[in-house]
């Protein structure tokens, strides 16, 4: 691969070890997928990281397998004890190995993040993101399980893997040994930094011995905690020298824990936002050190290296977007990249609900056994119809495999939906998708028909094997008196400039596009594209004496005064994606957005908004008893549920059910109403959306096998995931 290309020197330049040389600069780093559970699924395993390190990526690692049995992650989860975890584990670096590639195991102990009562930690202090409070080890505890982390190396290596990454970052066990924060101890484990850094660089000792000096022993380094009572600059520099002598190989940089309340890695971060961490780093060890973090083309890597910041570039989710990175920037092929826009819809959302990860703009991420897009023999003729997400990834997939398609556009542009999400700020990224879709088109052949709104008759008589409506949706105008008034706009209108809102705003619907609307209005740039000002925002500082590299935030001030308003009584972001919606909610805090849940709309008119509201905050009644038990134990919402039908069928059955505590929720208090006006000079409607499906019966009548997906098919709050996904699912079966 060296020599192909000039563009990237560094980046694809090799990296000797020592012992071993990697064959470029990019890693693979460490995501849970989901398939690291269950040894059956091992072979899907393999086949996801052997199509990735025949895309040429240098090193690879796997998500986290516990050392021993209080550190894993949850029960059933995947764990590293024994020989024969060792020998399932073949198939993995076997067929990785096959195909060219080096990976390394990750070894994780969860700490307090374990979801499970057996749970250990430095000290016993329960997790804000975890009902489980841990046990604090004792000293024969830490100590054997030092001796785990070496087991499991060995057992790593016996398993073919080329090394191991240590996690010692993001907040889990050895993470919180590290910080006052979590270790109140005052033994050897604690009190002075320098105690409180021992089980690391004992660790990293332990896995050298057991595995021997030609393994690849790499320690992620929490450099910038991001919590409260965190890590000071000087300890974080202090434990990487003292690592690097224990014997590690590499120092990948880890950033922030999982309960830190600033974001790392959502798409409104800063591309390589925290590489000068790195950077401020390399010059204390001698050993290579890996950059990561909102790193996702290859001019950012690039530069990264160039500039003397780092050895390696360390990308997770960009190769679930695109396997075939690597070799597309050695081929100076950047622009056909499948860009990460680190939604994190189908990767960390899926992880944290514990589903299998994929990628939202790449549904065969994880599915690479099962979702083939391969030639076929049977070709057709397909129209697509619709060139947003939907349309543009199932006319560039069929094309792909073989069959002629014309795509047609009412716009004069593709992207629909995206193409107006990236203008959110903070959601720059997704005009990288247009981008790739538009190389797509370009390299597939789909003959794309830009500003044409086909009928019927048109695709009837154009020959058509089959026809994909992938229309997508208008926005939904609600029934309100007054809804014409001259204030009242669309999000749609807003987005696309077609018109200007006031300086006080009221936006109804607070779904995902009412908050990105919010997030629009609010904003006079973007922080994704100023690195200084979304630091001042979320108070992250490189003050070396700051625990956790924290300082007070101070947030630009919003240039207009807005008003969020739902009519449903929970709290609004409620249905935002796991991973990203606090970020949202925390955002919409910052800029003073003022939020108004339970609302009635009344009219709209010369004074503005008028609603009726709560004259209080509205509380639902939680169960007690059996019900609030029986609520927080995975499944038993559904038995709970069994046992109040079967009660309801039984003769006096609900009403002695409502008797037990907690099995039947107490009746809400009646709640009063009261006016309130909005005095706003523009309404933005963001009450969802309706599908476009105009064409269904015209064609069905004509007898044309038509598909219908994305929006068209159902409009609940737009799913740029499901677009994709049944989008080129469907190639996959044409």
């Amino acid at each position: 691969m060296t020599g192909e290309t000039n563009q990237y020197p560094h980046l694809l330049e090799p990296l000797d070890l020592g012992f071993t040389t990697l064959r470029n600069r990019v890693m693979m780093g460490s995501m849970h997928t989901g398939m690291e559970d269950k040894a059956s699924e091992f072979p899907e395993l393999a086949a996801y990281f052997a199509e990735r390190a025949r895309g040429g990526v240098g090193l690879m690692v796997t998500g986290g397998f516990g050392p021993n049995l209080r550190g894993a992650f949850y029960p059933g989860s995947g764990m590293m004890t024994s020989s024969r975890h060792a020998r399932q584990h073949r198939v993995i670096t076997d067929e990785v190995h096959d195909a060219g590639g080096a990976i390394l195991m990750q070894i994780l102990h969860a700490g307090r993040y374990a979801y499970h009562p057996l749970s250990v930690s430095a000290s016993r202090i329960k997790a804000p993101i975890n009902p489980f409070t841990p046990f604090a080890l004792s000293d024969r505890g830490v100590r054997q399980t030092i001796k785990d982390f070496g087991r499991c190396a060995a057992l790593a290596r016996e398993a073919g893997y080329d090394g191991v990454e240590v996690m010692g970052s993001e907040g889990y066990f050895i993470n919180q040994f590290l910080a006052e924060r979590t270790n109140k101890r005052t033994d050897a484990w604690g009190g002075s930094p320098e105690n409180r850094r021992r089980i690391a660089v004992e660790i990293v000792r332990s896995v050298r011995e057991a595995a021997g000096p030609d393994f690849i022993v790499m320690y992620r380094l929490s450099m910038i905690d991001l919590v409260e009572g965190g890590q000071t600059w000087p300890e974080v520099v202090a434990l990487a020298t003292e690592i690097e002598a224990a014997g590690a190989t590499i120092i990948n940089t880890g950033i922030g824990w999982h309960e830190a309340r600033v974001p790392t890695i959502v798409t409104s971060v800063p591309r390589a936002a925290f590489a000068d961490v790195t950077a401020r780093l390399k010059p204390h060890v001698s050993i290579p050190v890996v950059a990561s973090n909102r790193i996702n083309m290859p001019q950012t890597a690039e530069q990264i290296l160039a500039d003397g910041k780092a050895d390696m570039i360390s990308m997770a989710r960009p190769m679930l977007a695109d396997p075939e990175w690597v070799n597309k920037a050695a081929g100076d092929r950047a622009d056909e990249i499948n860009t990460c826009i680190a939604c994190n819809q189908a990767c960390l959302d899926h992880t944290f609900t514990r589903q299998r990860a994929s990628c939202l703009v790449n549904p065969r991420a994880g599915h690479e056994t099962t979702l083939v897009l391969g030639p076929t023999r049977a070709t057709k003729k397909v129209a697509v119809v619709g060139a947003g997400p939907a349309g543009l990834a199932t006319a560039t997939a069929l094309a792909q495999r073989g069959h002629s398609v014309d795509l047609y556009e009412a716009e004069d542009h593709i992207g629909g939906q995206f193409a107006m999400a990236q203008r959110i700020p903070g959601k720059e990224e997704f005009s990288e998708t247009v981008r790739y879709f538009t190389r797509q088109i370009e390299l597939s052949g789909v003959r794309l028909h830009l500003s044409t709104r086909v009928d019927a008759d048109t695709l009837a008589d154009g020959g058509f094997d089959e026809v994909v409506l992938a229309t997508g949706v208008v926005p939904r105008i609600p029934q309100i008196e007054g809804i014409d008034h001259a204030k009242v706009i669309s999000y749609a209108e807003l987005l696309r400039g077609e018109k200007e809102a006031g300086q006080r705003v009221a936006v109804i619907g607070a779904g995902g596009i009412g908050v990105d609307v919010s997030e629009w209005l609010t904003h006079t740039s973007s922080p994704t594209l100023d690195l200084d000002a979304w630091e001042q925002e979320w108070g992250v500082t490189d003050d070396e004496s700051a625990p956790g590299g924290l300082t007070t935030p101070v947030a630009e001030p919003s240039p207009r005064e807005v008003y969020l308003v739902q009519r449903k009584t929970s709290p609004i972001g409620k249905g935002l994606g796991k991973t990203t919606g606090w970020v949202h909610k925390a955002s919409l805090q910052h800029k003073g957005v003022q939020q108004i849940t339970g609302a009635t709309y009344e009219r709209i008119d010369d004074d503005g908004l008028h609603l009726t509201v709560p004259d209080k905050p509205v509380r639902r009644p939680r169960p007690t008893g059996v019900g609030a038990v029986a609520a927080k134990v995975p499944g038993s919402r559904q038995a709970l549920g069994a046992v109040t039908g079967v009660a309801a069928k039984v003769p006096g059955g609900t009403a002695v059910a409502g008797k037990v505590p907690g099995l039947l929720p107490p009746e809400p208090e009646p709640i009063n109403r009261v006016p309130r006006i909005l005095d706003v000079d523009t309404v933005v409607v963001c009450t969802g959306q309706e599908s476009q499906r105009e064409l269904v019966d015209a064609l069905t009548a004509k007898g044309i096998r038509t598909h219908i997906i994305g929006g068209a098919d159902v409009a609940a709050e737009l799913d740029a995931k499901r677009a994709i996904g049944q989008g080129t699912r469907l190639a996959a079966e044409i």
